[in-house]
Parts: structure tokens; sequence; C-alpha cells
């Protein structure tokens, strides 16, 4: 069982990332260069936060067409675990293996704060470990970090329960001052269609230690961990 974690000019979270896989939750990792298609056997991606290629043009624009996006799309279309935190959500969203798009803050700044998040699906294999409704604790920063779709996909997104996480108060409640960039119905995390692709654009990377004020983040990177041990002990 391994994990890859993404590189791309620009990115900067990924040893991030690499430290909370490797020294925290304790499972084998490598990084993957954007210009290699190989994915070195990995179970799961991880793709980073950032500013891929700069963010130049419009956020995951340029990335969505590096050499190594082009084999995460045959792994997620294959039901490969695929995480994306921040830039890595919005590549996932241009990339088309997720729906909608990231857009710019609605009070056109750059914000860089705690935010709280309510779980709203425990039926994947990044959230089976949580509990409906259970309230999380995660810094964002980003300047698009603003999702929006349309009412069709929003309609599906709820039928199908793939809204992952929503912005919420520290006590879980959906307010328009929880959110904090003008997100569609607080959204703050979603899921593909097959339920093995999430992107979301607070940081569980930023908090998986409790000396950076929160550890909630760890959790995601556990349930993965436990979902691909499961997956194992099947094929077994």
């Amino acid at each position: 069982m391994k994990f890859g974690v993404l590189v791309f000019p620009g990115s900067n979270c990924d040893h991030d990332t690499f430290h909370v896989v490797d020294a925290i939750a304790q499972q084998p990792v490598t990084f993957l260069w954007h210009a290699s298609e190989d994915l070195q056997g990995c179970d799961a991606i991880l793709v980073p936060g950032g500013f891929a290629y700069g963010a130049y043009l419009r956020t995951g624009a340029i990335a969505k067409f590096a050499p190594v996006m082009q084999s995460v799309a045959k792994f997620a279309k294959g039901g490969g675990l695929v995480l994306g935190i921040c830039n890595g959500f919005q590549i996932l969203c241009e990339a088309g293996l997720l729906p909608g798009a990231l857009m710019r803050n609605a009070g056109q700044n750059y914000i860089c704060k705690q935010t709280f998040l309510r779980t709203e699906t425990v039926d994947s294999p990044f959230t089976h470990g949580l509990s409906r409704g259970q309230v999380l604790q995660m810094p964002i920063g980003h300047m698009e970090g603003n999702y929006f779709c349309d009412a069709e996909t929003l309609a599906a997104l709820k039928r199908e329960d793939r809204i992952a996480f929503r912005y919420a108060t520290p006590s879980g409640e959906i307010t328009a001052e929880a959110n904090p960039n003008g997100s569609l119905e607080n959204i703050a995390g979603v899921l593909s269609e097959g339920r093995n692709v999430l992107g979301m654009m607070p940081h569980p990377d930023r908090s998986s230690e409790g000396l950076l004020g929160s550890s909630d983040g760890l959790l995601l990177f556990q349930a993965m961990a436990q979902s691909l041990a499961g997956a194992r002990q099947v094929k077994l």
C-alpha cells in the first residue's frame, strides 16, 4: 500500500502532505513528478495545495494538461482513490474528475484562516471514520475557493449524497457568516460519482498535528489508509 503526492512547478504543500502521510499517518509515500506518467504503483494519489504552474490563466487550467494528470485520470476512472486539497481541488475540477468550478472568493481577497466543517456524508473512503454532522477544524488559504456548479449538478450532488463537507459554525450550524468565500450552499468539498475522488478547499494536511491547532485532518488520511487496507484484504 503506497500513497503518491503529485509535484507541479509551484506546488507549496507537497512536502506538508508527504510529512503527514509519512511521519504522522505512518504510511508508505512517494513524490510523483508532473512530467512523468508513471504513478509508481501507488494505491492512492494526493493532489496537494499550492500554485501549480503559478496558477496562471486560471487555477488548475495548465496543470490538467500535465502528463501525470493523464495517468491520474485513468487511475481515478478505474476506481483509484484521489484526494485533491485546495489547488488540488481546483485541478481535479479543471480535469473533469470532479463537477463544478472554483471561482474567485466573494470578497475578492485572499483568505487565510481557520474554518469549521460539518461532515455531510460518511459514505466514502475518506469519511467513513467520521460521524454525519461531526464538526472538524481545518484552515483555508486561497484566493479562488468559491465553489460553484449549475442547478442540475447541485441537485445531483444532493440526491447522490456527494457533498462531503460544508462550512459551518463550531456547533455545526450552516450559516452565511460561517461561509468564508461565498461557496454555493457553503460547500467545502465534493465527491465524484464513483465516490473515490474527493476535492476540498480546507487543508487536512495543515491540521493533522495538535501543535498546529487541530489534528482533525489526520482522520481523513487514516480513513484512506483503512479503506486501502480493507480493499487489499478483500483481494487476498
